[in-house]
């Protein structure tokens, strides 16, 4: 064992109990009374990739269609302001497991990124070469799944991982079973089986991954029904959508294809951005079947939940680990309100649909405005498992279970750290938040951004001209953390060329925007077809099911 639980006095730690009610504990019970005597809560912690702020209908889309995430939220908390802790997929689930900001356990980067003169290979031309950073989540971690394993629990992971190769699998990290989580940050196999997922079993030919994810997950539920062992379970559900390659079946492209039509196809669907196109548009008719498939998997985990009886015992976590694409690979969807998407030090590529629904404690639809991050969600489901702190571990994240309650929080500052260029078109940068500012630190020229996020939110308007002392106040608590964290930061780049570089741009801007366009309108058109490897597989499907 990484740690010891010791005997303690629990102060306001809430558990709940067959009526689905939390009750404070002043006694002090030895651990393994604890573990006896008070029921803890099942936790289902599901994680999306690449799911964009705006991608659900609770979150404002009219395109997307998302009832059962909807219905999960309105009966559960909505934090507004709830955040991943980076911009990009690794690191922010590195900080899910640890409770740490990514300038502290330095996986700052989507693992496979290049760093170094190795960046010079992708052709984008830039000022600045990448930060080297850690490739695999650190062994030495007490990660949340192996602090609530010391607790009781069965734990669970099921779907995309992208924390290290063979040796730092989730089965490495706390989790009694894996299936299909490994060093793959994409569906290899794309979301139709066969997956080539060396972690998965294949399923049908046709078969839809996400489906396939869900169903495994309710098969753990049912095995391990905390009714029937006395055990508690921690199901971390983590799909491989809505990562690229976008892919859903005929049926679903042609009901968002007819719906983007009778809404009003825009003219035009981007804009440039300082490198890469952005997408400004909800239209694609893809991508729309792609959410919508997800989210019927998450009714299914739902549903299972309920008809085992498992409802009122079962804490339940829907969020995303970074914005959504509106530049590089797919261009899939906009995130308006928020500026840009995946990748971008802005709102869209940072700020996500964030809900937890407490039984007993949640009120239905009630809506949290305190700024939260992925690091909260290990020290908060400790205290709710009745397990003792661990601030040196999560480090950065705190409890969120005062706000659930109805009491407040200090304000504290959020911060990011990301010393490199996106495949989206981001730019190295650090960004600090504290309360309704927000400050971007740029390291090509070492300038910094202010916005104030209460009053604009798309961030259209920056204020460090007018707020020399909000900057300097930001700038240091910044680097003060930075500094003492160790963190790492990008370089010049001795070989930089302005000329590919404006090369580069003019290229994005008159051809590939250009290209996007048309694209765009083809997949709108009524007689288009996709590439025979995904939607040739509902015809497999169908011709097995004829046998």
């Amino acid at each position: 064992m990484k740690f010891k639980i010791r005997n303690q006095c629990i102060l306001g730690i809430f558990t709940i109990i067959l009526a689905g009610l939390f009750n404070a504990c002043n006694s002090k019970p030895s651990s393994k009374e604890i573990q006896e005597t008070k029921k803890k809560p099942n936790i289902l912690f599901i994680l999306v990739d690449d799911l964009g702020y705006a991608d659900l209908g609770i979150m404002g889309s009219s395109y997307y269609e998302t009832p059962n995430i909807d219905r999960l939220a309105q009966s559960g908390t909505i934090f507004t302001n709830g955040y991943a802790a980076s911009r990009v997929c690794s690191p922010s689930r590195a900080s899910i497991m640890s409770g740490k900001f990514t300038a502290r356990h330095n996986i700052t980067v989507h693992i496979g990124s290049p760093s170094g003169t190795a960046w010079r290979k992708r052709n984008r031309f830039t000022k600045l070469l990448p930060a080297a950073y850690t490739h695999n989540l650190p062994k030495e971690y007490i990660t949340m799944p192996e602090a609530l394993k010391q607790l009781g629990y069965k734990t669970f992971f099921a779907g995309k991982w992208h924390l290290g190769d063979k040796g730092s699998w989730p089965e490495d990290h706390g989790f009694d079973i894996n299936i299909g989580g490994w060093t793959s940050g994409g569906p290899r196999g794309g979301y139709f089986s066969p997956y080539k997922n060396p972690n998965l079993v294949d399923g049908k030919p046709g078969e839809n991954l996400s489906h396939h994810l869900a169903a495994e997950t309710v098969k753990f539920i049912q095995e391990n029904n905390s009714q029937k062992t006395g055990k508690p379970f921690f199901a971390y559900l983590s799909f491989y959508s809505v990562h690229s390659p976008i892919q859903t079946s005929q049926e679903k492209w042609k009901k968002y294809r007819d719906k983007a039509v009778q809404q009003g196809i825009a003219e035009s669907g981007y804009r440039m951005g300082k490198f890469l196109p952005i997408r400004q548009v909800q239209d694609n008719p893809i991508y729309a079947g792609l959410v919508a498939q997800m989210d019927e998997a998450v009714g299914n985990v739902l549903s299972a939940l309920d008809e085992l009886g498992l409802e009122d015992d079962t804490i339940v976590v829907f969020t995303s680990d970074n914005g959504g694409v509106a530049a590089g690979d797919n261009y899939s969807t906009s995130n308006k309100p928020l500026r840009a998407g995946k990748g971008y030090q802005f709102e869209g590529g940072i700020r996500e649909p964030y809900f937890i629904k407490i039984p007993g404690l949640s009120k239905g639809g009630a809506k949290i405005d305190y700024p939260v991050s992925g690091t909260d969600f290990y020290p908060t489901f400790l205290e709710l498992a009745g397990g003792q702190q661990l601030p040196e571990e999560h480090s950065d994240g705190i409890s969120l279970l005062p706000l659930l309650k109805g009491e407040t929080l200090a304000e504290r500052a959020l911060i990011w750290h990301f010393p490199h260029y996106g495949n989206q078109g981001g730019e190295p940068s650090s960004i600090i938040r504290r309360g309704d500012w927000k400050l971007i630190h740029y390291y090509e020229d070492g300038r910094n951004e202010l916005y104030n996020l209460t009053k604009d939110i798309s961030e259209t308007t920056d204020l460090a001209t007018d707020n020399p002392d909000k900057v300097q106040e930001l700038n240091t608590e910044l680097f003060d953390y930075l500094t003492s964290v160790g963190a790492k930061y990008a370089k010049p780049d001795p070989d930089y060329s302005e000329v590919k570089a404006k090369e580069f741009r003019n290229k994005m801007e008159y051809t590939k925007m250009l290209a996007l366009e048309k694209q765009r309108k083809q997949m709108l058109s009524p007689n288009w077809q996709p590439n025979k490897d995904w939607w040739g597989s509902e015809a497999i499907k169908n011709k097995t099911n004829e046998n």
